[in-house]
């Protein structure tokens, strides 16, 4: 493998074998890149053992991360004898986060990669978990995984943004379709297009006033969606998608792309973090309400990385 950048996979604490490794691997060898993967390992219990001394507590947290050492070391023999190169690291830590970006400042990593966590509503509304966290601070692609039936993708999405344009980041979208065009010419996969918006929102946008948004007038109607159909067009006829693979839908996004998903047996989603400037629009975007509707894997880009 002459590329030097390298995957990074995200291990749970937990010595237990997901879908994730498969297709952690499965992407390493389509991309011809070397894969790392790193535990944060931290439990409760055993870090807070109240009945024995500091020095018995510190030989039982070494002898867990011995353990998952080796039994990563054991996920990352079958992979090698896959041809990948593979490397394995196991850091106790009780705050990940801060360990993980430190890891992707110091080393060129192509993909961050880890199991999607569902939490249930209550957790969400009490606490972020890190996969937002990863969300709002990663730079590189971050690639969420579950219930990944092919560990190499075989149908593959891209979602695009095109509402209010005057605030949106020159060539998201672009950099959006040509990373899901780049991942199904590694994999071999098809790719599909689509753009869901919300009517009535842009309705707000223009000017109308919200106690008659849902009674707007057809002729604004049928020219916001005109407006929205041709740059949609434009964007996919510029990216070389075909229009058999083309689909613009109506509706609340993050519902609409959690149904196209289900209905189409997609792999992977790519999309991006968010495509708006300002807090209002990064906080509670579409790609984190869509995280919670997954029934597939998803590949988040952030602005910041199609920037450079």
């Amino acid at each position: 493998m002459d590329n030097p950048q390298r995957l990074l996979l995200i291990a749970s604490p937990l010595m237990r074998r997901t879908p994730v490794y498969d297709r952690a691997a499965a992407l390493a060898k389509a991309k011809g890149m070397a894969l790392h993967i790193v535990a944060f390992d931290y439990l409760e219990g055993l870090a807070t053992a109240g009945l024995v001394n500091d020095k018995a507590l510190a030989v039982m947290r070494e002898g867990y991360v011995q353990q998952h050492r080796g039994w990563l070391e054991t996920q990352a023999l079958s992979m090698r004898r896959n041809g990948v190169t593979v490397t394995t690291e196991v850091v106790w830590v009780q705050h990940p986060l801060d360990e993980i970006l430190v890891h992707l400042r110091e080393q060129p990593f192509a993909m961050l990669i880890k199991a999607f966590e569902h939490e249930p509503w209550w957790a969400r509304a009490m606490f972020t978990s890190l996969d937002i966290q990863l969300l709002r601070e990663t730079r590189i692609p971050l690639h969420l995984v579950h219930q990944a039936s092919h560990a190499l993708p075989r149908k593959i999405l891209a979602a695009v943004d095109l509402s209010r344009p005057e605030d949106q980041f020159e060539g998201f979208n672009d950099q959006i379709i040509s990373e899901a065009l780049k991942l199904a010419l590694q994999c071999n996969a098809q790719i599909e297009l689509l753009y869901a918006y919300d009517l009535g929102s842009m309705y707000l946008d223009s000017g109308g006033s919200r106690e008659h948004s849902f009674l707007f007038d057809s002729n604004l109607a049928q020219t916001l969606h005109e407006a929205q159909s041709e740059a949609f067009q434009a964007l996919a006829e510029r990216n070389g998608i075909g229009a058999e693979h083309r689909h613009l839908r109506l509706g609340d996004p993050a519902k609409v792309l959690a149904l196209f998903m289900e209905n189409n047996d997609i792999d992977v989603l790519v999309m991006g973090s968010y495509h708006h400037r300002g807090i209002g629009w990064f906080i509670g975007s579409t790609a984190e309400r869509v995280l919670h509707r997954l029934s597939s894997s998803v590949l988040v880009i952030s602005p910041e990385h199609s920037q450079g």
